[in-house]
């Protein structure tokens, strides 16, 4: 497997670093190279970047895709916001990142592989230029449709991140040494990863913990909850916007060991997407794609594998 390119991509005044792996393969439709056409991107969540897609990466590689994989605004390699906290970086911002990445590298329709923080994003994507996509792919996906149940009383030893992650002194205590990063980022990790926490062995909570302990990246992080936080009080409230429903066909994977995102919240599913695919995930946590790479880049595939070029 070789290894990815890298990119950078300016998109206004910021620069968005994507990592690129190309097919190993190109599948062949009526007797000739397809030559393009099966390109996925890959939007990441929280505490993630673009790395935690590499076991998925490899695997649909080898199948025949071209994966495209950015660190979120913030996140990662790309740029963060000059001023450190920021309430400027919402769904919006990061779906127009995606699109510029999509222009930048001059991609016509895509797949869009998504989960967490990155579901939020393609769901706005999906609004913003519908035509540029061939699918939407959710692990684990968060929705308007949670509503007050994500604020429920058994949810709340869950979810003090979300406050805590909106306080001025967050980022500093957090990365006061690299022990505390690694406590940190690690914990949340291996507990949200209900169904396997062995798919955070030490070496790979340590590659997390390196990409956090870079200048900027925890308060990069951060800044993705203090732009929620207006919206999650909404929707907490029961007063989050009902937007129509996404006509994009979308297929959505959901751990049913997710501590933090119930699989049960899946059946509102339906009042966001149109033309839906929903299944659990039986034995699995918040994060499939390194949970069971092997099942996950599957279940990716046979969603794509005839939406896609091929």
């Amino acid at each position: 497997m070789l290894p990815p390119k890298h990119e950078t991509v300016t998109h206004g005044t910021t620069r968005l670093h994507v990592a690129r792996l190309e097919a190993l393969e190109r599948p062949e439709a009526g007797g000739r190279d397809t030559g393009d056409g099966r390109t996925l991107l890959f939007l990441h969540g929280w505490p993630e970047f673009w790395w935690t897609w590499s076991p998925v990466m490899e695997r649909l590689s080898a199948l025949g895709y071209d994966c495209v994989a950015p660190d979120l605004r913030g996140f990662g390699d790309s740029d963060k916001h000059p001023e450190g906290r920021s309430a400027e970086v919402g769904p919006g911002v990061h779906a127009g990142d995606a699109l510029a990445v999509l222009d930048a590298l001059k991609l016509g329709r895509v797949g869009v592989v998504s989960h967490d923080v990155g579901a939020y994003a393609a769901q706005s994507l999906a609004r913003l230029a519908p035509e540029r996509l061939a699918g939407l792919f959710f692990f684990n996906c968060p929705h308007p449709g949670i509503g007050p149940r994500g604020g429920a009383p058994a949810m709340l030893k869950e979810i003090w991140y979300q406050s805590f992650n909106q306080l001025p002194l967050a980022a500093e205590l957090v990365g006061a040494s690299r022990d505390t990063i690694r406590t940190y980022i690690g914990t949340m990790l291996r507990h949200w990863a209900g169904g396997n926490p062995a798919a955070f062995d030490d070496d790979t909570v340590e590659r997390f913990t390196d990409n956090f302990a870079k200048p900027g990246n925890l308060q990069g992080g951060f800044n993705w909850y203090i732009s929620q936080g207006a919206d999650r009080i909404r929707m907490l409230e029961g007063q989050a916007p009902k937007p129509a429903p996404i006509a994009v066909p979308t297929c959505v994977r959901w751990g049913d060991r997710d501590p933090i995102l119930p699989a049960a919240w899946g059946d509102t599913l339906g009042d966001t997407f149109a033309d839906l695919d929903f299944e659990p995930f039986t034995g699995l946590g918040h994060f499939p794609h390194r949970e069971d790479p092997d099942r996950a880049a599957a279940a990716v595939d046979a969603f794509y594998r005839d939406r896609l070029g091929g």
